[in-house]
């Protein structure tokens, strides 16, 4: 009011979550907030005086420069069950984080150390091996055990001869294992990491279950459950990500917003000779999801087994086309999802498009 201004655009860099509380205070308060991106700042702050002097006076004028260029967008403020969902996916993803450090530290220290010959049967009965480093992972305590006596302090549920046998081959291991010597302490620390994998393993548990009851809410999420490859864990990211389907224009912005836009250097080079990557500039917790659906589809479905054949023929030998295909059917896939979402439809083959 001071400057005699007409209208006041409050402007923000989106930084951890420390902008949320100013900026959701200011659209409950009917303001005008937008949003430049941490790559358009970084890019900009050198042609402010060309320097890259940082400082928070600068980052402010580096903010409304960009703002006076109109390089920005509006602050995005989604339906509070959207944000919740977002908020809850990003607590599994670390509690995810979480569960294959621990797995890896089973594996790489633990096992590496003082059982190696057990390594090789983690993938094969995983639970049941669990069971074992838990309750008795030091191989010289096990080979002082008859195998009854192995298996009962083991497992005392039995599950068939598929477990026993299972167990046998442990308990063999055991009794030429290579491994340092450890007794009680590689047996501590097995039932430490076992109950912190068991731990994280229940609270994702448990976030998923709440993820589902806010999902089962919107009916756009049966739309998404009916697209082939696509499960409850990434309908719900494609649900949370793509928030409202109608603020997308364009089938690009939708394809920006994973960061599989096609970009390249064409400087200087013939269009032959400039290779298209995509940009990885979108989110990267949603493109890893379409790409695992698109793994999933063109494996398990045979429309997209045969459109990925088509794309195939003649460019077998070209290397890593099988991983540029996949890409490919990924935003194929979210723009099918986005598509759905929009028109509050299921998936139907009849209407897809085979190119």
């Amino acid at each position: 009011m001071q400057q005699q201004l007409e209208a006041v655009i409050f402007g923000m860099e989106p930084t951890a979550n420390y902008h949320k509380p100013l900026a959701d205070y200011l659209v409950r308060q009917d303001q005008q907030v937008v949003q430049v991106s941490g790559v358009a700042v970084k890019q900009n702050r050198e042609l402010l005086d060309g320097r890259w002097d940082k400082h928070d006076r600068k980052d402010a004028a580096n903010v409304a420069d960009l703002i006076a260029q109109g390089k920005c967008q509006f602050y995005e403020y989604p339906s509070l069950e959207i944000r919740q969902l977002r908020e809850l996916l990003s607590l599994k993803h670390k509690f995810k984080k979480e569960e294959h450090g621990i797995k890896t530290r089973i594996r790489n220290n633990l096992l590496a150390q003082f059982f190696p010959e057990m390594d090789q049967f983690i993938n094969t009965c995983p639970q049941d091996t669990l069971a074992v480093i838990g309750a008795c992972c030091a191989p010289e305590l096990i080979s002082e055990l008859d195998y009854a006596s192995f298996f009962s302090k083991v497992v005392p549920v039995y599950k068939g001869k598929r477990q026993e046998a299972h167990l046998m081959r442990i308990w063999q291991a055991a009794q030429h294992s290579v491994g340092c010597q450890a007794d009680d302490l590689a047996n501590y620390e097995g039932q430490l990491l076992v109950r912190q994998l068991q731990s994280s393993r229940q609270l994702i548990q448990e976030i998923e279950e709440h993820i589902a009851v806010i999902c089962s809410g919107f009916p756009e999420y049966a739309c998404l459950l009916s697209i082939p490859g696509v499960g409850p864990d990434i309908s719900s990211k494609l649900l949370a990500y793509i928030g409202d389907p109608h603020r997308f224009e364009t089938v690009s912005q939708v394809i920006k917003l994973a960061g599989l836009d096609l970009s390249a250097s064409r400087s200087g080079k013939t269009a032959m000779k400039a290779a298209p990557v995509i940009s990885k500039r979108g989110n990267a917790n949603l493109r890893y999801a379409l790409y695992q659906a698109a793994m999933v589809a063109s494996t398990k479905n045979n429309y997209f087994r045969s459109w990925l054949a088509k794309q195939l023929k003649g460019r077998e030998r070209e290397q890593g086309i099988l991983g540029i295909v996949r890409v490919k059917l990924a935003a194929k896939l979210l723009v099918i999802a986005w598509t759905l979402m929009k028109n509050k439809e299921v998936f139907a083959y009849e209407k897809m498009s085979y190119s």
